[in-house]
């Protein structure tokens, strides 16, 4: 009876993919038919949820076929993640402009994604205060128990490692093995390694420009073959968010998620006040902070979908080059450094509100001294997430253990895990686009024409 179930389960998901593939033979637009996907994707898993029940037979064997469209979507968009920042960083540096600023564009980026996650790590700490929040209260079950222990050995691994060591890991010695993502920080290997290719095309346009020009017409000819595939996949988001939504949705687990309620709605209120933080950093720097929500409103729904930066990468190149008028070497910048450095939800909201909640546990007043050296930790242990594998979880280790705070009682949230890290990796997503707009504009390289255009270019099809 359950294989008639199942069957019925993928039916129904053709159906809604079959629904959005005729919305777009009638043109309706990309944005309205990702919205769609979301909205069908809550709905089914929802049905799915109440019917079947979220641990039930009938969800664990449907789940597989559902995973075969939106995780097969997101692996797409990771197969051409290394090659559009490679091509697009090399590229920028062909353009020349790029080369004059690089000092001044990588410093930019870096310190407002590291400014903004201490500022994440303030908003976390109020918002935990003002609710009262105390992982002491939370009960733990056998899940909670057991992930409380992994953390726990995940932490003598990290202890191990050092701020230099971290710091290390992000030169590529060997590029053709970060090409293949096999490193936590192989992303910003690639852009190191591209830099480096970039700086060498500089040189030899001075030497040889006869040279140069041909080097030029090769970078710009893959250009647009990588680019063309970018589209093609790109194109392919409505359904990806429709079968990842529904999977989310259909395998919450509700109860959970109530009797956590407190934690849940605190920690998107510190996200929502995050994100108002970066509208009103590009208010500071002269921009319309409702142009960029209208802009980037699909690529940060993405990122809420699928609970992935990395995959959210290309999408997040695309609408800074093709709707917020930033440069491709900016855009790649900010974009693959925001993968793995000062990612304001991940690494700022979460383990500062993890460290104020687990405190009075151990006895540790909520104090100036703890305030300021936790903020302190956490735009530190921002800029070495990477190193040590990336992620929220690694980045409450990192500040948990530094404070000497007890990394088990982390574990008591993993039955809301999913629904809080959409909200995080959303934000991680805002924080590395805003860094590549306000840098764009602090180096007077923004198409500011293109930003406060009120045309919303498609962003697959561009």
């Amino acid at each position: 009876m359950n294989t008639v179930f199942i069957f019925i389960n993928i039916f129904v998901l053709l159906i809604f993919i079959a629904l959005l593939y005729r919305m777009k033979q009638k043109r309706v637009s990309f944005s309205k038919r990702v919205f769609a996907g979301l909205g069908l994707g809550i709905i089914f898993g929802l049905v799915l949820n109440l019917v079947y029940g979220a641990e039930s037979t009938v969800i664990t064997e449907s789940m597989p076929w559902f995973k075969i469209v939106g995780t097969g979507y997101i692996k797409l968009l990771q197969m051409i993640v290394m090659p559009l920042v490679f091509i697009s960083i090399l590229a920028a540096f062909t353009k020349v402009t790029i080369g004059q600023n690089f000092g001044k564009i990588a410093s930019s980026i870096l310190g407002i994604l590291i400014g903004t996650t201490a500022i994440a790590a303030v908003i976390g700490i109020v918002v935990t205060l003002l609710f009262g929040l105390d992982a002491a209260t939370i009960i733990q079950g056998e899940d909670e128990l057991a992930r409380g222990a992994s953390m726990e050995e995940t932490s003598v691994e990290i202890a191990e490692r050092t701020l230099p060591d971290q710091v290390l890991d992000f030169l590529p010695s060997n590029p053709f093995l970060d090409f293949t993502g096999a490193r936590p920080t192989s992303t910003i290997g690639v852009v190191i390694f591209s830099a480096f290719l970039g700086f060498a095309y500089l040189s030899v346009n001075r030497r040889k420009p006869e040279i140069a020009q041909t080097i030029k017409t090769g970078i710009d000819a893959l250009y647009e073959l990588i680019m063309g595939v970018v589209r093609i996949v790109l194109r392919l988001t409505p359904y990806g968010i429709l079968a990842i939504i529904t999977q989310t949705v259909a395998t919450s687990n509700f109860a959970s998620i109530f009797s956590l309620g407190k934690f849940v709605i605190a920690s998107y209120i510190a996200l929502a006040i995050m994100f108002l933080i970066h509208l009103i950093i590009l208010a500071i720097a002269g921009l319309n902070p409702f142009t960029y929500m209208k802009k980037s409103a699909e690529t940060l729904l993405f990122a809420f979908s699928s609970r992935s930066s990395a995959a959210t990468l290309p999408m997040n190149i695309n609408t800074q080059t093709k709707r917020l008028g930033v440069p491709d070497g900016i855009a790649n910048f900010a974009g693959s450094f925001g993968l793995s450095i000062g990612q304001n939800g991940c690494a700022g909201v979460y383990p500062a509100m993890l460290a104020v909640m687990i405190a009075p546990s151990v006895g540790q007043p909520i104090d100036a001294p703890f305030i300021l050296t936790l903020i302190a930790i956490v735009a530190i242990s921002s800029f070495g997430v990477a190193g040590v594998g990336g992620g929220a979880t690694f980045a409450a280790i990192l500040v948990l253990s530094a404070l000497n705070l007890p990394i088990a009682l982390a574990g008591v949230l993993i039955s809301i895990e999913p629904l809080i890290d959409m909200g995080r990796t959303a934000v991680n997503v805002s924080g590395s686009m805003t860094a590549g707009v306000t840098t764009a504009k602090i180096t007077n390289e923004l198409d500011q024409k293109m930003y406060n255009d009120s045309e919303l270019h498609e962003v697959a099809e561009v």
